[in-house]
């Protein structure tokens, strides 16, 4: 995929037979990125467990397909799940797959979640983004999304201490 090609790229609801690609490219953000604050690969039944839950809160994940491969994936999910006065709040997660980061995918993968939140009659989305990651963070800025919070040192990976900045997105 070339830059100006933006157009080949379809998005569309995920179903179970995109999981395969899904843990591939969670899995690499795992290992390779400071995306995901978690250090194990994950399992398919894990992504399967998830996808799962997903369906059964209503929440959507949208698959990014370029050429009948997926790149790319989003979703939205409960915002501090505990609680029941949060129920009007989410927080979203975009996955881009590491060879075609840069592309526009993200931009194609966040629009559909705030027409989603919207109809779901959520209030607000926060994303969580590592404070190093300029590029998810304008991102968001593009949409709309404000800084709202900076964490220090809150997580730790790659022998590092990790920022972590939530944006937020009133609807």
């Amino acid at each position: 995929m070339n830059p100006t090609s933006q157009h080949s790229v379809s998005i569309r609801l995920a179903a179970e037979n995109d999981l395969p690609a899904m843990l591939e490219i969670y899995n690499d953000i795992i290992l390779n990125t400071t995306a995901v604050y978690d250090y194990e690969p994950h399992t398919f039944e894990m992504r399967r467990q998830w996808f799962q839950v997903k369906q059964e809160q209503g929440f959507p994940v949208f698959a990014a397909e370029e050429n009948g491969n997926l790149v790319g994936f989003s979703t939205l999910g409960p915002f501090r799940r505990e609680w029941t006065a949060y129920r009007f709040s989410v927080e979203n997660s975009v996955y881009v797959k590491t060879d075609v980061r840069g592309m526009g995918i993200g931009k194609l993968l966040v629009a559909p979640l705030i027409g989603a939140a919207r109809n779901l009659k959520m209030h607000t989305i926060v994303a969580g983004i590592e404070a190093t990651n300029e590029v998810s963070i304008k991102l968001h800025q593009r949409f709309g999304f404000k800084e709202v919070a900076h964490f220090r040192e809150v997580g730790w990976k790659f022998g590092r201490w990790l920022d972590l900045k939530f944006l937020q997105l009133i609807i």
